[in-house]
Parts: C-alpha cells; sequence; structure tokens
C-alpha cells in the first residue's frame, strides 16, 4: 500500500476490535446505563489494546514524501 496510509488488515482487526468496544459501551451507558455491559465493552477495549500491542501497529505507518507548503505571499497578485 505504498503512498497512502490505510495500514495493513491486521492493525485494522484491533481497530475494529477497539471500535466495538467502546460501541457496546456507550449502547450500554444510553439504555441504562447498564454497568455489567459498560463494563464488558470496556474489557474488549482492553483486548483490543492487547491485540494491537501483538500485532505492532504503531510500526504500520507509511510514510508519503514531504508535503510543501503553498506560498501565500505571490498568490496571483
Amino acid at each position: 500500500m505504498a503512498g497512502s496510509h490505510g495500514g495493513s488488515p491486521k492493525s485494522w482487526l484491533a481497530v475494529i476490535i477497539i471500535l466495538v468496544g467502546f460501541a457496546v459501551g456507550g449502547v450500554a451507558l444510553c439504555v441504562g446505563p447498564n454497568w455489567m455491559v459498560f463494563w464488558a465493552g470496556a474489557a474488549i477495549i482492553a483486548i483490543g489494546g492487547v491485540v494491537a500491542l501483538m500485532v505492532d501497529i504503531f510500526s504500520d505507518v507509511i510514510v508519503d514524501a514531504p508535503r510543501v507548503p503553498m506560498d501565500h505571499a505571490n498568490r496571483g497578485n
């Protein structure tokens, strides 16, 4: 995936697990609050964090060429 910030499928798996945990916890707070389901969501988030560390999500960065800032001083005067 050169030239994009897409990441690898294993990193996306960790992100999806964490997102599901946030969704479960958020729904639990809205419908009750149901604290058991909320803490289950927190546990899912923790599991997603462990998965993220196991797949080394922080090294899954694709570096693009540096962007050149626009010169606003010489714009069509």
